[in-house]
């Protein structure tokens, strides 16, 4: 039997579209597709079928009523909003309800036809519509920037698959910040990194955990909560065992659509909380930065445009 990864190359194979161009998407195949996820549970998989089976009603129903018609309790239908890509039931309520009038986002559904690769952006244009719905209210990620921002040293703590959006956001944020610590590397590395941060004097780390989940991460936020750091935390989960752990959790969407995740909502997330370490200080900000461009064009780092 092929791993989910496997599945997922399989079933992502491009294709040029043509075939796609001469036939409307049904609601039926659009909810499929939308579910199709490899880590859904049993018990998720008894409410996805649920909605497919009844989207016309179950699209407006409330999450206390979905949970009864589908024989499962409330947390588990917010588990499953935040396993197929969604911040929570809202969001993933707006969206069947556009599935159930026969558009997408506002798209006539005559228009709503393309290929793997169209598909994977329309997935990711959803991610961002939930990420711009949560950003209606900003004031947890202005808090979280200025703590990020009053923590030396702020630590970046990242490992296997969300590496890069670690050293993307350390690599800005150095720019801002007088001591910004990247940790990439489990085990006793980090465990190492987090002590001497703290000892250090810093008080927040932001860690990342994207699919697949990483145990090794896990560890290390626990390592750090013990040692007296707090944790901001982007993933792509509302629930589970690192969520528990931080203090603070930014749930974005991953793009799932092809063999390999996509981070289109995660990397303005980051952008975002950058931001928010760049407003919590601007003279900081202001000196540091035109301090760097000095260094910059002194050794002349970039071409010139």
């Amino acid at each position: 039997m092929p791993s989910p990864q496997q599945a997922r190359a399989q079933a992502s194979a491009i294709t040029s579209g043509r075939a796609a161009e001469e036939t409307e998407v049904s609601a039926t195949s659009r909810l499929r597709t939308l579910f199709d996820r490899p880590r859904l549970s049993p018990g998720q998989r008894r409410i996805a079928q649920y909605l497919i089976e009844h989207l016309t009603e179950a699209a407006f129903l409330s999450i206390t009523d979905l949970a009864d018609r589908a024989g499962v309790s409330q947390p588990s239908v917010t588990r499953f909003a935040s396993a197929v890509g969604f911040s929570g039931y809202p969001a993933l309520r707006e969206r069947l309800q556009s599935i159930a009038l026969g558009g997408r986002g506002g798209v006539p559904a005559e228009e709503n036809r393309g290929n793997e690769l169209q598909a994977a952006v329309d997935a990711e244009i959803e991610n961002l519509e939930n990420l711009r719905r949560d950003f209606a209210d900003a004031d947890r990620v202005i808090d979280v920037g200025r703590k990020l921002a009053a923590s030396a040293p702020l630590t970046v703590l990242g490992l296997r698959i969300s590496v890069s959006l670690a050293e993307y956001f350390a690599y800005a944020a150095r720019r801002v910040h007088p001591d910004v610590r990247l940790v990439t590397r489990g085990g006793s590395v980090a465990y190492d990194a987090l002590l001497q941060s703290r000892e250090a004097g810093g008080t927040w780390v932001l860690a990342f955990s994207m699919p697949r989940h990483a145990q090794e991460t896990l560890n290390a936020v626990r390592v750090a909560r013990g040692a007296g750091l707090k944790v901001a935390l982007i993933t792509d989960l509302a629930l589970g065992p690192v969520v528990d752990e931080a203090d603070v959790t930014f749930a974005t969407g991953t793009g799932s659509r092809l063999v390999f995740d996509s981070y289109a909502a995660p990397g303005v997330m980051c952008a975002a909380l950058l931001q928010a370490m760049t407003d919590a200080d601007p003279e900081r900000t202001q000196a540091r930065l035109e301090e760097y461009e000095q260094v910059a064009d002194q050794h002349q780092f970039f071409l010139r445009d």
